[in-house]
């Protein structure tokens, strides 16, 4: 067994999720019918071999809390290490919003402290993948690295003026890195992962925080590497991944998710995904609805049609309804006659009978929570 931590961030910026943020972190995002964003980073985790998981939350994280309990569902609910929630701590200095990850590890120093584990994984919680962390543990372990970054290669991760690029040598030598350029230089995109020494950690934060450090990437990572303070490489990471940073992104992988080929790279037998379990009865489809292509959670009514869609548990399709290209999450309702496309309704939202709504599908419609049309 690996000796080895996990600390996920989740305090990312969410001002390009508009509604969908408001009452809950990135990391509570539902996704995929059954899931929330942060089960694809505590999984792996999991399959990494990690039984002590810290996870620093920000704001709106009460649905978050809820979602992860005790840990159960990911075994981390025992006596020793287990699931550690770590909400903002408040002091006259702050408001209890972290400017940046290194203000949340600076007050969460006594869990840093209290843990025995040699190594941390570090991570931000915004982007869906399923990697083999054991794997880039051994890689680090290998090469004598002060800091292992994880990047992909993929084009679809980059961001004009959003994220952080690395150019990497032939030996796996991080030599540069961009922090949110105009246009990126380099094709390889840090998925804001890395993983090093414990104590290492604990240094980096005290020095950051003395000196009004924030971010890890640029007032970190890019002195580290410019200044050859420390030995930093990269491991690649090659599977499918999603940085969940807007709304389009977030319709793309719900989009994505439809397609079998993808869903077989993501979900892999011997990396499971493991999410809250609720009980309900099985989705119902009435004789005249169809159904094409699409996810369709426990305790769905249809009885319409639905096509290209994402449909959370207790979402109800009337008769003579279409449900074409949209996410409709928790118990949303399409009443009869009405027609959406190209749409994202939060829970409980209704679409009142013979309504039309039609979003453009690189700007999809977001209604907000409990909204009646």
């Amino acid at each position: 067994m690996k000796d080895v931590m996990g600390i996920i961030y989740t305090g990312e910026n969410d001002a390009r999720l508009r509604e969908l943020t408001i009452i809950r972190a990135i990391a509570a995002l539902p996704v995929a019918g059954r899931f929330r964003v942060i089960d694809f980073l505590v999984s792996s985790m999991v399959n990494g071999g990690m039984k002590n998981i810290g996870v620093i939350m920000q704001k709106n994280y009460h649905s978050l809390m809820d979602h992860l309990g005790s840990g159960k569902e990911w075994d981390l609910h025992g006596k020793n290490n287990g699931l550690h929630i770590l909400p903002p701590f408040l002091t006259r200095e702050n408001v209890g919003l972290y400017p940046g990850v290194l203000d949340g590890l600076r007050s969460n120093t006594d869990y840093l402290t209290r843990s025995k584990q040699e190594l941390v994984v570090l991570s931000n919680s915004g982007i869906i993948y399923n990697a083999h962390f054991d794997q880039m543990i051994d890689y680090y372990e290998s090469t004598g690295a002060d800091i292992t970054l994880l990047y992909t290669k993929d084009p679809s991760m980059k961001r004009d003026e959003y994220g952080t690029y690395i150019s990497v040598n032939d030996n796996g030598d991080v030599t540069d890195i961009e922090v949110e350029p105009t246009h990126p230089s380099y094709g390889n995109t840090f998925m804001q992962v890395c993983v090093m020494k414990r104590e290492f950690l604990k240094d980096l934060v005290d020095k950051a925080v003395a000196h009004g450090l924030h971010d890890l990437a640029r007032d970190i990572l890019l002195r580290l590497v410019q200044e050859k303070q420390a030995k930093v490489n990269a491991f690649e990471y090659t599977g499918v991944c999603w940085n969940i940073d807007s709304v389009q992104s977030y319709f793309k992988f719900n989009m994505d998710i439809l397609k079998p080929e993808i869903r077989k790279r993501l979900f892999i037998d011997e990396l499971p995904v493991y999410t809250k379990v609720r009980d309900e009865m099985p989705a119902f489809y009435s004789k005249e609805s169809h159904a094409i292509n699409s996810l369709v959670a426990d305790g769905c009514q249809i009885e319409g049609k639905i096509e290209n869609s994402v449909l959370f548990r207790g979402v109800k399709v009337a008769p003579n309804a279409h449900v074409k290209n949209c996410i409709i999450m928790q118990d949303g309702q399409v009443q009869e006659g009405a027609y959406i496309e190209n749409c994202i309704l939060d829970k409980q939202t209704v679409i009142k009978r013979n309504s039309k709504l039609i979003g453009p599908e690189a700007y999809p419609i977001v209604i907000a929570k409990n909204v009646v049309i």
